[in-house]
């Protein structure tokens, strides 16, 4: 077979994933594929209580099983001075005072806070043998009142589940001008109220979390394998704010990934117990999660209740929106779970709509659940929801159609500063309904309901034009806004003699491509072979400090660094091929590969100056240095504004409640795309986990115990192929204006945009049985019951009438 050329292979080409063959061969490593000699393994005993003192722990007969190494609790750990599991984000309330931010030991000391909480670690020779041996433990409980529910946690009398919070408020945070907004409703037309339901969802990746520590006696150093998406914020978390260590006595290495989402972005008590543990015994201790571990003890999303209020104008332009929202954090602070219901979150609920005046006050609260933090999108989508199913609502309520109204209040004028702190640089959102609109067919619409109509079915139609911020940015903002680190991201280019090029990035690849895409750029840029360029992340001790993957944030703000990087390779390059030439440098071009004289046919190849730069007897070393080996760090400017339009129709039947998304359609702005292949692969997931939220998943706890009720795939329903349509997807361009390539991120758009299309299809198509309202999930049960309550309503109404 020929090697694809460079055009073929470069900016823009669908390039098959270069990972893909290692993957679909069984030739991946994952954290759990790893083996060390002496190497250990870690079971965790769990608390089966959402809230309870614990009076004692005896661990007598678990110390004595067959195979045991250790037995350690959250009294060892303190007593080694081992510190809590930090946040990573500090909220300012609205009184000017910082969060409440209770303790988070890694291993519970007194009380325990959740079904899933760390009580203690059982090392052992091998896995079952730990498993076993942690059924000995007697842990005697005092249980208490627990508390699930956010709503139910700010009620007088609640159970308390931090001392510190007494009411269970970590914090009450707002945005916007409060005066001006109460003023625009005074004089509204027209005000629509809506209450909210974001129901919370389990990660699920297709990989468990899972560690390896290891400890090192020889120079007192630790190296930590874990599945994780940001190696060195793990680092940073772990040795500066934990465990006390300068940062190069530790390496962290995150080797493949099997999906993440969010939910491996966090530093995790597990992973803390298992460094201190390989130390305390000096061995190697693994963990890998079973999957009902991963249910109650990875991160949880979502979890927001939202009363929304949107004032109109007769014609049905807005004129302000109000918005109060309980987000649930569940009993400890995650890394990041502070930024999702508040920076993440009340900043983008503009939408894409010129919006003039916006409050939001969000109550960030403490329950006896599992913490909880991003998930793709993280904040994104819970906004987007709020938004496009307040929007919807108007329509309905005012009878004006819904691409009408949107198309009214659209932002058409760039940039543009929303009254939630938010500049939108560029965009298009007018383009990406209307080719929604033409790729959804929406004009035959109205037949195809009818024909639905004759089978006993109702057809609905939903919309949702979205807009979400990536590339978090930038960190003097950031900062200012509670970050407790930078969000900048480090490229680092090394060209080797040949001509081939090694990229070192912080940004990591858990299923997002990476391998290829950014050789793409590479080798666009340089001119060389795609195959010649090789792509390394996820490992602390090869890779300069960057800040990992999420938020959409590789291609714009990684993909960035390396394009910084290349401009300094050019720029050497230049010198070099100018003193081989014997020209001046600055009249040298770059161009296809070659440098040359400008205006001559004179030139020299790229691996011809990668050559003389490592043999330099072609150039003066009194002016430069030997190699070709460049750093950047990018730090953006501004966020970056993917936007679009997704359009859903949906078939139900009024007889069993059942939904069926019979088409979604999704034309997305994601700026310059690098490789549209890899684009849509991320659209079709996202839009897969979007559907699954709106009509399926749920993470459901009883109410009074604590206990999770959705604790396995029996309980918890994944979308499956059967349940998702052939999508229809397109993308209209507005490139980035401030990074060099343009792009604004693809990775969380499909779970942003798809949920509130879903939903609103489902309440048009129930409306005409007097349905107006539906939380998620519109599983086959509640849409049954709601158009039940809605002919039952019907009913007593006639019967009033008559």
């Amino acid at each position: 077979m020929n090697a694809p050329s460079e055009r073929e292979t470069g900016i823009g080409a669908s390039v098959r994933r270069k990972e893909d063959y290692r993957f679909l061969t069984g030739s991946g490593n994952y954290t759990d594929d790893v083996q060390v000699p002496g190497q250990t393994y870690a079971y965790f005993l769990r608390s089966p209580y959402a809230h309870a003192r614990i009076v004692s722990i005896d661990k007598s007969a678990a110390q004595s099983a067959p195979g045991v190494i250790a037995v350690l609790t959250g009294e060892d750990l303190a007593a080694d001075k081992v510190g809590g599991v930090p946040c990573g984000w500090l909220i300012t309330d609205v009184n000017g005072q910082p969060m409440k931010e209770p303790a988070h030991p890694a291993l519970a000391q007194g009380k325990v806070r959740y079904v899933g909480d760390q009580v203690a670690i059982v090392i052992a020779a091998n896995y079952l043998q730990a498993k076993d041996a942690a059924e000995l433990i007697q842990v005697e409980y005092d249980p208490l009142p627990a508390v699930i529910d956010a709503r139910d946690a700010v009620k007088p009398g609640a159970p308390v589940v931090h001392d510190e919070a007494s009411d269970n408020k970590c914090y009450t945070w707002s945005i916007g001008d409060k005066a001006a907004v109460d003023a625009a409703f005074a004089r509204a037309h027209h005000v629509t109220r809506i209450e909210l339901t974001n129901n919370r969802l389990v990660p699920n990746a297709i990989e468990p979390r899972a560690a390896l520590a290891q400890y090192n006696r020889g120079d007192d150093s630790y190296t930590l394998h874990v599945a994780n998406q940001n190696p060195h914020v793990e680092r940073l978390l772990l040795t500066a704010f934990v465990l006390g260590l300068p940062e190069h006595k530790m390496r962290v290495i995150a080797p493949d990934v099997g999906g993440g989402f969010g939910s491996k972005i966090f530093l995790y008590a597990e992973d803390v117990v298992l460094t201190w543990a390989a130390r305390k015994i000096n061995r190697p201790v693994k963990w890998t999660a079973e999957r009902s571990e991963s249910f109650l003890s990875d991160a949880h999303g979502r979890d927001h209740a939202t009363v929304a209020e949107m004032a109109v104008d007769s014609n049905g332009k807005f004129l302000a929106m109000r918005v109060h929202t309980v987000a649930n954090l569940g009993a400890y602070l995650s890394t990041f779970a502070t930024s999702i219901p508040t920076i993440l979150y009340a900043t983008l609920l503009a939408g894409q709509y010129a919006t003039p005046q916006i409050y939001a006050e969000v109550d960030g609260v403490f329950t006896n659940t599992t913490p909880v933090d991003a998930y793709r999108g993280a904040g994104r989508p819970e906004a987007a929801y709020v938004v496009e199913r307040l929007v919807s609502a108007v329509a309905r309520e005012m009878k004006i159609d819904d691409a009408e109204l949107r198309r009214r209040n659209f932002v058409t004028e760039f940039p543009h500063q929303t009254p939630v702190a938010l500049q939108y640089d560029t965009g298009d959102f007018h383009a990406c309904l209307d080719g929604a609109m033409d790729l959804a067919d929406v004009a035959g619409f109205p037949a195809r309901r009818e024909e639905a109509k004759q089978r006993g079915k109702l057809r609905g139609l939903g919309y949702s034009t979205y807009i979400e911020a990536c590339g978090l940015a930038p960190s003097n903002i950031a900062g200012a806004l509670g970050a407790r680190a930078g969000l900048y991201e480090v490229g680092e280019i090394r060209v080797h003699p040949t001509g081939s090029v090694t990229v070192f990035t912080g940004s990591h690849s858990h299923g997002q491509g990476h391998e290829t895409t950014f050789a793409q750029v590479v080798s666009s840029r340089l001119g060389i072979p795609f195959e010649q360029v090789d792509i390394v992340h996820g490992d602390t001790g090869r890779v300069p400090f960057g800040m990992g993957t999420y938020g959409s944030r590789s291609l714009a703000v990684g993909g960035s660094a390396i394009m910084k990087a290349l401009d300094k390779i050019e720029a050497k390059g230049k010198k070099i091929a100018a003193h081989i030439l014997e020209a001046s440098a600055s009249d040298i071009e770059f161009k296809d590969g070659k440098f040359t004289i400008i205006g001559t046919d004179r030139s020299v190849p790229f691996a011809q100056i990668a050559l003389a730069a490592y043999v330099p007897h072609n150039y003066p070393l009194e002016k430069l240095e030997p190699g070709l080996n460049e750093t950047a760090f990018y730090d953006p400017t501004n966020f970056t504004y993917p936007a679009g339009a997704h359009i859903c129709e949906v078939e139900v039947d009024p007889e069993t409640g059942v939904v069926e998304v019979v088409a979604m359609t999704a034309v997305d702005d994601f700026g310059n795309v690098i490789n549209p292949m890899i684009v849509e692969g991320q659209v079709h997931g996202g839009l897969a986990q979007g559907i699954g939220q709106a009509l399926m998943e749920n993470c459901v706890y009883d109410r009074e115990s604590g206990q999770l009720l959705s604790g396995s795939y029996m309980d918890y329903a994944m979308p499956r192929a059967d349940n998702l349509p052939s999508f229809r997807v397109g993308n209209r361009v507005t490139p980035c204006t401030h990074n060099p390539l343009g792009a604004k991120g693809c990775g969380e758009a499909g779970a942003i945009g798809s949920p509130p299309a879903v939903i609103n299809a489902v309440i048009d198509a129930l409306s005409p049985l007097g349905v107006t309202h539906l939380d998620m999930p519109a599983s086959p049960e509640r849409v049954w019951q709601a158009i039940q309550s809605a002919q039952q309503s019907a009913e007593q109404s006639t019967t009033r009438n008559a």
